[in-house]
């Protein structure tokens, strides 16, 4: 297993956006409708802003009409980790990138029933888009 990756929060602040720090060293949330991702068809993989890891393929990306990029599963197992999260009086499955624990999103049960039914609910402040791979 690889070791996770360790930085201060004076070097994460030094590395990422204000918001990308809000949301991915301090568990926030963005705006909904707000991020850059839409569904298209192109090939790629989405990494971790904060340590460039692979997470999310652009094939199993859909629509979900939430506000935020929804998948139906990670890029691997190895990939995110998911934990129990019981703030603002909800009972949610937080995901986190299994690299450097940042907080991408939460996991919900509620996706495309034709594959796993699940809807991986993804902040996009907190990946990046990497055409072609």
């Amino acid at each position: 297993m690889r070791k996770k990756i360790e930085k201060s929060d004076a070097e994460w602040q030094a590395q990422l956006t204000p918001e990308q720090y809000r949301v991915t060293r301090q568990q926030g949330t963005e705006p909904p409708f707000s991020g850059d991702y839409q569904v298209s068809d192109e090939h790629g993989i989405y990494h971790c802003v904060c340590c460039n890891a692979p997470l999310f393929e652009n094939e199993h990306k859909f629509e979900a009409h939430c506000g935020w990029p929804s998948f139906d599963r990670p890029l691997g197992q190895a990939c995110v980790e998911e934990r129990f999260d019981d703030s603002h009086g909800m009972r949610r499955t937080e995901v986190v990138c299994a690299h450097c624990d940042a907080h991408l999103g939460h996991v919900f049960p509620d996706g495309p029933a034709e594959t796993t039914g699940l809807r991986y609910c993804i902040n996009s402040v907190a990946i990046s888009f990497h055409p072609g791979e």
